[in-house]
Order: C-alpha cells, then sequence, then structure tokens
C-alpha cells in the first residue's frame, strides 16, 4: 500500500482501535477532495483483513494482505453507483443487505463494504442501510466516505464512529511528491495551488482538466475585481454543462472569497485558495460582508447544480447576483 502522509492522530486512532480489539463495524471517513479518505478507507480494511497483523499495522505478506494489495480479495466489496448523480440506489443497498448475510470465507472471517464518495447517497437508501449497520453481523464491516459527514442523515451518524482527514504539511507534500519523481518547479506550482492537499496537488500536475479548472477560476476572479459583467458571464458559462467541473470551479471560487475575506482581517493569513494574489486584490475591493454576500450567491449555484438545475440558468444567475454585491 502507498505510503501515508499525515492524518497522523487519525491512523494512530485506527491501529489502536485494532490492537485493542475496538475495531468499529460502521465507520465514516470525510474530508476534502484528496486529503486521503479513500487511501485511509483501504488502510483500515486492509488491517481487519490482516492475518498477522503487528502493533496494529498489517503485515503487507499474508494471503489476505497480497489478495486486498493486488485488488483481488473476494471478500471487499465497493458497491458500485448509478444515474447522473452517481448514488447508492435502493436496489443496490437492497443487494448489499443481502449480501451482507453470506458469511466471508477468509482467515480473519471478515467481510468489508467500501462505499466511496457518499454525497448522493439519498435518504431512501439510507434508511435501508440504518437497520443494518445498527445490528450489523459481527464479521460485516461498513465504510463510507465523503467531503462532509453531513451527507449522512443525523441517523446514520449516530451509529457510525466519524473521522476527519486533514491536509499535509506542504514540507510532506514534497516530500511525497519527490518521491514520484516529479520535478520542484511541478511541485512549486501545485502547491501554491493547493497547498497541504496531495491528491489534489498530483492531480493538478497530472490532470490538464484541472489546471483549466484553475485557470478559469483565476479568470473569474479577476473579471470580479475588474467589475467586467460581460467578461463574468463569459468566464462562467464557460465552465459547460459537466457537473463536477461546475461545482469543481464554484468549490475553488468560494475558497477565494473566504481568503478574501479573512485578508481583510490580517494581510498575513495563511490562505486556501488556488491563488493569494487573486484573494489579496479582491480583498482591497471587496468588505468582509460583501465576500460573504458572494459566497452565500455561491453555495446557492453549487445547490442548484447539485439538483440537476439548468446550468447556464444557474450561472448567468450568478453572475448577476454578483454584480449586484459588488456595485451596492
Amino acid at each position: 500500500m502507498n505510503k501515508i502522509y499525515g492524518n497522523r492522530l487519525l491512523l494512530s486512532t485506527v491501529r489502536n482501535m485494532i490492537k485493542n480489539n475496538h475495531t468499529a463495524n460502521s465507520v465514516i471517513i470525510f474530508g476534502e477532495k484528496g486529503s486521503g479518505k479513500k487511501l485511509t478507507a483501504n488502510y483500515y480494511a486492509n488491517m481487519l483483513l490482516c492475518e498477522n497483523p503487528y502493533d496494529g499495522y498489517p503485515c503487507g505478506m499474508c494471503s489476505s494482505c497480497r489478495n486486498f494489495l493486488s485488488g483481488n480479495h473476494p471478500d471487499v466489496i465497493y458497491p458500485e453507483t448509478s444515474g447522473k448523480l452517481e448514488g447508492y440506489s435502493v436496489d443496490t443497498i437492497r443487494d448489499i443487505i443481502k449480501d451482507a448475510f453470506i458469511k466471508p470465507n477468509n482467515n480473519t472471517g471478515r467481510k468489508i463494504y467500501i462505499f466511496r464518495d457518499c454525497r448522493n447517497m439519498d435518504s431512501r437508501s439510507q434508511n435501508m442501510l440504518l437497520k443494518l449497520i445498527e445490528e450489523p453481523p459481527e464479521y460485516a464491516f461498513f465504510i463510507f466516505t465523503a467531503e462532509s459527514k453531513y451527507e449522512f442523515l443525523p441517523t446514520v451518524i449516530s451509529r457510525c464512529v466519524c473521522f476527519n482527514t486533514s491536509p499535509c504539511t506542504e514540507d510532506e507534500v514534497f516530500s511525497a511528491l519527490s518521491e514520484k519523481g516529479i520535478s520542484e518547479n511541478e511541485i512549486n506550482s501545485a502547491v501554491s495551488c493547493f497547498h497541504g492537499n496531495i491528491g489534489m496537488c498530483l492531480d493538478y500536475i497530472n490532470d490538464g482538466n484541472l489546471r483549466k479548472q484553475v485557470d478559469l477560476t483565476k479568470r473569474i476572479s479577476d473579471s470580479i475585481i475588474r467589475k467586467d459583467e460581460y467578461n463574468l458571464n463569459s468566464a462562467l458559462c464557460s465552465i459547460g454543462n459537466d457537473r463536477k467541473n461546475i461545482l469543481a470551479v464554484l468549490s475553488m471560487l468560494d475558497k477565494l472569497m473566504r481568503d478574501c475575506a479573512v485578508f481583510n482581517k490580517d494581510k498575513s493569513a495563511r490562505y486556501i485558495g488556488c491563488c493569494r494574489e487573486s484573494a489579496e486584490k479582491l480583498s482591497l475591493m471587496l468588505t468582509a460582508n460583501q465576500a460573504e454576500k458572494i459566497h452565500r450567491c455561491i453555495e446557492n449555484a453549487r445547490n442548484a447544480v447539485s439538483f440537476n438545475v439548468n446550468s447556464s440558468v444557474t450561472m448567468s444567475a450568478l453572475c448577476a447576483e454578483i454584480i449586484d454585491v459588488i456595485r451596492s
């Protein structure tokens, strides 16, 4: 398994659970995209299945470890998503419930279900799962990953142990990416946009689409700085109709607004967005209150896109709302 950087407290807690035989049958691992949720979920699953764990660490040598690391373990199930929103359907959950009562056939006697990216698991599916995670078979384990634990119903959250992933230090990002043979210039460019988020830094280096999203976010912020309604509308609408692209750009724009509000109070504050220069320029023209109003406009647009409202209409409305704020 790949080395896991950062999240030391989380990993230590999980290892202690294994060592002390206090394993949780239902776990939610949440945090921003690229912060190691899936890697941590796989690590926990690997530890649960290892036949010869040492001090809470998987041995990596037993048949269970070898099968897991090769992606061929018969008792590790990744339920499939479906539909435009890529959620977990009622039919899928019904099949999982049936399968959960079929005993595993491995030396550790455990069976693991890993639900990845649960942003769009609807309430019906969650309610169907509720009884199972409340009283699971002793051998069945359920691991959920999401950007926020509040993607889940309160009743589901109350029956799970919740772990929050966190960004690494920038030094850890340099170490992780240097080990992959990535040049210092590429690392510097990625870290300036995504800081301690190893996954997003790696995507920025390898994924041309993500670099386009960053450039588009900067173009949008530049249009706001210049109070240029035409170019702002053009930039927002140029994102296209792909829901993931829209949500990614809006998320990056929202972080710039957060930085803008913070810089109004402290110019030396740590920034989290993809461009410090843009945030600093925004802070010279917007008050913290205006930045907060734009944040709410962006949040409303994100919700509309998530519920499949027409993207062109949503982006045009967002443009008008932003212009109203900056001209008020």
